[in-house]
């Protein structure tokens, strides 16, 4: 009699590419895979995961990927022996030296990949805009979460101080909301003159390497945000306060020239009711609050496709 044993695809891959050289430094890109369609993965994920054969120790490798912090610190620690390690941050346009055993690289050395590996035009840049308490980085995530899937170069950037990234918002449900009020509230910081500068550089920059970037600005119309207007290409206004609407529309679209997506008029009922679809789509749906997960319309994700 045989028995057939289903074994489940391992949830993380890992891909060595080939021997690379840029300004005389030798180094092969470790890519880090997450096979999951959440492309979640957990602690124990890690039991029995090695590197792939056919690593050179006397080159530099670059590790590059989607992944936890705790990931990329196993494999920095497990790629001890090669010549140096770097990690690559879409948001530098180059890979980062993290350790090294070369007199070729420094640690904080900032490595360019090749143009080869940009994209042949600007990928799309939302911005996600809004008055204050409207629910814009819950909105944002949760965009961001129901593309990854079908698209997993979409990236989030957080173009705000206020404390509140994507890890808040994935703490567990049991998480209380004085729980979150008191992580954002330890991790907020203030505004300085480079901050919005900076943040439009990495808008670029991750424009020529991803399809889709989504940027979650803050709440206010800011002079100071004209930087980031700059470097984006379309934005979607969602706002609780229907009086808060225009001043947006006339940020972003009059000032900034960036092309309106939608308009979401955010309640804290579960409801999904469109008022119009042209020319651009505008729908009123909710609740955007932490720890309640919510779905978003399929209407508002083909909206949001459309533009890739």
């Amino acid at each position: 009699m045989t028995i057939a044993i289903s074994i489940a695809p391992a949830s993380i891959h890992l891909q060595l590419g080939e021997m690379q050289q840029v300004n005389g430094l030798r180094f092969q890109t470790l890519t880090i895979h997450l096979n999951r369609p959440d492309r979640l993965i957990q602690p124990d994920d890690l039991v029995g995961l090695s590197l792939p054969p056919g690593i050179d120790t006397t080159a530099g490798v670059v590790i590059t990927g989607r992944a936890p912090i705790w990931l990329y610190t196993y494999l920095v620690h497990e790629l001890h022996p090669t010549a140096w390690v770097a990690c690559f941050d879409p948001r530098l346009g180059g890979a980062v030296v993290a350790t090294t055993h070369s007199r070729q690289t420094q640690v904080g050395q900032v490595i360019a990949l090749p143009a080869s590996q940009r994209q042949p035009r600007l990928g799309a840049a939302l911005l996600v805009v809004g008055p204050p308490d409207s629910g814009k980085s819950v909105f944002s995530h949760a965009l961001f979460r129901a593309l990854l899937p079908e698209y997993p170069e979409v990236f989030l950037q957080r173009a705000q101080w206020d404390g509140e990234g994507n890890w808040t918002l994935e703490l567990p449900e049991s998480a209380t909301v004085a729980d979150r009020e008191a992580f954002k509230l330890f991790y907020k910081g203030e505004l300085t003159d480079g901050f919005f500068p900076y943040q439009a550089q990495a808008i670029l920059r991750l424009r020529r390497r991803k399809p889709m970037v989504i940027v979650d600005v803050g709440g206010m119309v800011q002079p100071e945000k004209v930087p980031v207007l700059e470097a984006c290409s379309h934005y979607l206004v969602i706002s609780s306060r229907p009086d808060r609407i225009d001043e947006w529309h006339e940020f972003c679209g009059d000032r900034g020239n960036l092309k309106p997506v939608a308009v979401i008029h955010s309640t804290l009922e579960t409801t999904a009711q469109i008022h119009r679809q042209e020319p651009y789509l505008e729908i009123t749906c909710g609740p955007w609050v932490q720890g309640q997960p919510q779905r978003l319309p399929e209407v508002l994700i083909e909206q949001v496709r459309s533009q890739f």
